[in-house]
């Protein structure tokens, strides 16, 4: 481990764009991974690293984890998709360290960029937002993911030892998480003996569904129990096409949320085209994927947020102002 390598806690400064620019090479990226134009608002803002990137959950040829270097995430900075399309998956950014500075106490804020910089960096974002061969294609950080990283193997007990040595985790929690879920899942895992999450019934065919909800931002819902969750699914457990992924999603049964927003497009990771959801899709405020219930994505930092069909909500009135405030207070905390 390097002593002068960014860590949590760390207070940072987005370098200048003339200083960026040098750094990517002729695809507009650093090490694999693009600088994007939703990423050009940040320069010379003061952020705090939230976590070093030491590995990555693999959402392209899942189930497994895949190892990066050189890279933290800052704060709850995530892509608005403004230079994608209106892309909503609202995904982590991704900062070298080579694009940040680590902040002395009494240092000065930043000079105002060149403008013949700042364009130029524009220009090479702008232009890296699309793949060569089919400009209707997308590429961004999510796409380039498997080049600007390498697979990491379940068993490689080094991945664990970078969380905990790079200040991500505690060694407390790294030890309780080994010895009571991830060694016995990784165990499960090559036993091909997988945790039930959900009950095993499933819907039937012809059985009534929830009726649709049309949930609007700022709505509260409560998620449903499992066994209603498990009467909406097939035998994919899947709801009119849409995963449940019940180790990370299924803790959430009984807890109430805030509707952030409705889900109607995405770029697809695999190939960088545009999906349009056909189907309600919910974002909730507050649940995050965690990767401590992700057989083969221990301690993945991306935090990606869940979607959620409204069969798997209930509309519920407003908490009081005084829980309200309560419930955010978790949120912003957690």
């Amino acid at each position: 481990m390097q002593s002068d390598r960014l860590r949590p806690g760390d207070r940072v400064v987005v370098r200048a764009p003339s200083d960026i620019l040098a750094s990517l090479d002729g695809s507009g990226a650093l090490g694999g991974v693009p600088f994007m134009p939703e990423m050009l608002r940040y320069y010379g803002r003061i952020f705090t690293v939230s976590r070093r990137v030491e590995k990555i959950c693999d959402t392209i040829c899942p189930v497994g984890s895949r190892r990066m270097v050189d890279t933290v995430f800052l704060d709850d900075l995530r892509c608005d998709g403004s230079g994608h399309d209106g892309c909503q998956a609202a995904c982590r950014l991704y900062w070298k360290d080579d694009w940040l500075a680590r902040m002395a106490p009494n240092a000065l804020p930043p000079r105002r960029p060149d403008d013949a910089a700042l364009t130029a960096l524009a220009r090479v974002a702008e232009a890296n937002a699309r793949q060569a061969r089919n400009r209707e294609y997308h590429r961004c950080q999510a796409t380039e993911a498997p080049r600007a990283s390498t697979k990491l193997h379940g068993w490689d007990l080094r991945q664990y030892l970078r969380e905990a040595q790079s200040g991500n985790v505690t060694w407390g929690r790294m030890l309780a998480m080994l010895a009571f879920r991830i060694l016995p899942w990784e165990l499960r895992g090559l036993l091909r003996r997988p945790a039930a999450q959900l009950p095993r019934e499933r819907r039937k065919r012809g059985a009534p569904q929830p009726p649709p909800l049309d949930l609007q931002p700022g709505e509260w819902v409560e998620v449903r129990s499992p066994i209603e969750i498990a009467r909406t699914l097939d035998r994919n457990n899947s709801h009119r096409g849409l995963y449940f992924s019940a180790p990370e999603m299924a803790t959430e049964c009984g807890k109430r949320y805030r509707v952030r927003r409705r889900v109607s497009r995405i770029i697809e990771e695999s190939s960088g085209r545009m999906l349009i959801m056909k189907n309600d899709c919910i974002e909730l405020e507050g649940p995050v994927c965690t990767g401590d219930r992700s057989f083969g994505r221990w301690f993945c930092p991306r935090e990606i947020y869940p979607y959620w069909r409204e069969a798997w909500l209930r509309r519920v009135a407003a908490p009081a102002p005084a829980a309200a405030r309560t419930v955010e207070a978790v949120v912003t905390s957690s």
